[in-house]
């Protein structure tokens, strides 16, 4: 019973943190995990799981691997699962180590930097973002959802496990600045109108907070100041679909 221990306490942040493990639950996550470089150390499965074909084929692959794979019943599984409706699976992986100093990054990089995002639904959904428009890196500054929280590895679909994502501080940033001399353009509704005029410079996003906007941190460091023209009768846009337009705008 080891394993449901485990993944009982990997729901909460500090034993991530401590173990450096995560939690993958669902078919659509675990397929893409199995798909990806990402160490699993092993899978808690429930009868739920071989109902549907998908399911029965994703149990199947599962126990090719060879993982250390433990069958309960549906009360225990539910102790360590996230989901009001949990699908049957889920997997204890491990949590992949990336160092900012080593980041791959080309001459005209695209950085998102996550500046205080505290909705899991949100981060989720912007790492998935950047990994669609190209974006070499994202990193979380301090007081940033936990980027290995349940609810952010689902909404990422499968984005945490290829992308290049790490959790930092500001002096990271400063770091690839000086290293690969990117910009640092700041997500700010008073900034200037941003076009589709392709930037062949490295360029780091700042997206701020959902409701306090970028930090002093992130203001100080911006290089430039970026808004989406918007209708003067709405306020502003949500932080995960300003960034997927501002992303798109400054594909390279």
């Amino acid at each position: 019973m080891k394993l449901l221990s485990v993944a009982r306490d990997l729901k909460r942040r500090r034993a991530r943190e401590r173990q450096t493990r995560f939690l993958a639950e669902g078919v659509r996550t675990v397929e893409e995990l199995l798909r990806s470089p990402v160490h699993a150390n092993g899978a808690l499965v429930s009868p739920t799981l071989a109902v549907t074909p998908r399911g029965a084929a994703l149990l199947a692959s599962v126990r090719a691997t060879g993982m250390p794979m433990l069958e309960v019943d549906e009360k225990d599984f539910a102790s360590a699962s996230s989901t009001d409706s949990p699908q049957g699976i889920l997997v204890v992986a491990e949590i992949p180590h990336r160092d900012p100093t080593q980041l791959a990054l080309g001459d005209h990089a695209r950085v998102l930097v996550l500046d205080g995002i505290q909705d899991p639904g949100n981060v989720g959904t912007l790492l998935r973002t950047a990994a669609a428009f190209g974006v070499d890196a994202t990193l979380a500054m301090p007081d940033t959802v936990d980027l290995w929280n349940a609810k952010v590895v689902r909404s990422a679909m499968g984005a945490l496990f290829r992308h290049q994502v790490l959790a930092c501080d500001w002096q990271a940033l400063d770091v690839l600045r000086d290293a690969h001399r990117v910009q640092c353009w700041a997500a700010d509704a008073s900034g200037e109108p941003i076009d589709r005029t392709p930037d062949r410079r490295a360029i780091a996003l700042v997206v701020g907070n959902e409701g306090a906007g970028l930090s002093v941190e992130a203001r100080g460091r911006a290089d430039r100041r970026v808004a989406i023209p918007i209708a003067s009768d709405v306020e502003s846009l949500n932080v995960a679909v300003a960034a997927g337009i501002l992303l798109y705008q400054l594909r390279p």
